[in-house]
């Protein structure tokens, strides 16, 4: 789910191979070829988890490790299109839920896991907003494997308390904290980290979810919301204000970079998903007392949602394994493990709480009573393709090619596929 900060080439050739040659052609065999980019850090963690209890439940089945390692899931996504358009599927892969999966319906190159759902008992454990946001018309693609929130600030107590302002004291929107960025700003730190431009949209997208309410914001994805409304034309503003406040070599940054500055004291807050915690944890530093956290101001009754889901392709050689690991990475177990090592929540409903740490606990509640709704930077809410636009169009504007008024045409005319 979140982007790798570095590329990693190790065994890539292996990898290469492994991809291309998993899965018997005849069908025979008891495997399953799971083809992803958790290749390193808490995300392979998390997938050797997964493959833990995956041995446990389904011990007559081997598993096939067709990770593709670098470019932050860019390499994986491209060789999986190879495999897909000339027939070689692997018997099941990563992608992200929501609409990023439209284009693979489209092409027929995934079946409808609908009954796996009501056989996994998942229509009961699922939250019932979840599963409508993962289903197309009446149909459902994949099944998540945990959930991420996207709208959450991080912030260093101690820039704050520097500048004068009480940590203790959330802003209660977006006006409010600006007033705190000003403060941070003319105390001579760097008020607001981010990085290359899709750490910018996703910045973006969680003022969207702060100045609009949930329904208003789904609105932007379905066309029951004008881009050119004026709260729409406000949160473009506002986005444009936040990134007046930022470091000057957001560009070349990726997002643990952004999230070094607060950190190590550099920068007073940062915009990421919940995975940027390991940040923190990495560095033994305190939620509460060495770093604090909170969700976008405005935004507090809303989950932005985003999950690495699995899949079922069309002509999978092992369809039989495929859904024993849909069943795995659906399960009580297999989610409680696999999120406690990477760092998201389960999307079941029904995990103890009691098996994670502190934030975990909090997002676990915050998921289950807020409004959920799609994160656009990270597949949830639009096509592969819709997204590329919107990141160009954002780069353009942040390095002064375009001005405000073009960046939220050229959104809202990406999005409407204009």
């Amino acid at each position: 789910m979140k982007r790798n900060a570095t590329i990693a080439a190790i065994g890539a050739g292996a990898l290469l191979l492994s991809a291309c040659g998993g899965g018997d052609d005849d069908g025979d065999g008891d495997k399953v070829e799971v083809f992803t980019w958790w290749a390193e850090g808490t995300e392979l963690e998390g997938l050797e988890a997964m493959v833990d209890v995956f041995d446990e439940q389904h011990p007559d089945i081997e598993f096939v490790n067709a990770a593709v390692a670098g470019g932050a899931g860019s390499q994986a996504k491209d060789l999986l299109q190879t495999r897909l358009q000339s027939g070689e599927p692997p018997d099941t892969f990563q992608a992200h839920a929501g609409a990023e999966l439209q284009d693979y319906i489209n092409a027929d190159q995934v079946e409808d896991v609908s009954d796996l759902y009501e056989e996994f008992g998942l229509d009961e454990a699922f939250p019932d907003d979840l599963i409508e946001l993962l289903t197309v018309d009446d149909a459902i693609y994949s099944i998540p494997s945990n959930i991420h929130r996207s709208n959450v600030v991080w912030a260093n107590p101690e820039v704050l308390e520097d500048a004068g302002i009480d940590p203790d004291e959330v802003p209660a929107d977006i006006d409010e904290w600006i007033e705190d960025l000003e403060k941070i700003d003319s105390n001579g730190d760097t008020a607001l980290s981010v990085g290359e431009p899709w750490t910018q949209v996703h910045l973006l997208e969680t003022i969207l979810m702060a100045d609009l309410d949930a329904d208003a914001y789904d609105g932007l994805w379905d066309g029951s919301t004008d881009w050119s409304s004026p709260e729409v034309t406000q949160a473009f503003e506002h986005f444009e204000t936040l990134m007046g406040f930022t470091n000057d070599d957001r560009d070349g940054l990726d997002w643990p970079d952004a999230t070094q500055l607060v950190v190590d004291g550099s920068a007073g807050y940062n915009v990421m998903g919940d995975w940027a915690i390991e940040s923190f944890n990495e560095n033994d530093m305190e939620r509460g007392e060495d770093f604090i956290d909170f969700p976008t101001p405005g935004s507090e009754d809303v989950f932005g949602f985003l999950a690495d889901s699995f899949t079922l392709p069309d002509g999978a050689p092992h369809p039989d394994g495929a859904k024993a690991w849909l069943e795995t990475i659906s399960s009580e177990d297999g989610q409680t493990e696999f999120s406690k090592a990477k760092g998201s929540i389960p999307a079941r409903t029904d995990a103890d709480p009691d098996d994670f740490p502190e934030y975990q606990q909090d997002a676990m509640e915050s998921f289950a009573e807020d409004t959920t709704v799609s994160s656009l930077a990270h597949g949830a809410a639009t096509p592969a393709a819709t997204l590329s636009n919107i990141e160009d169009a954002v780069s353009k504007y942040t390095t002064g090619a375009a001005d405000l008024d073009e960046l939220q045409q050229t959104v809202g005319d990406a999005v409407a596929g204009d």
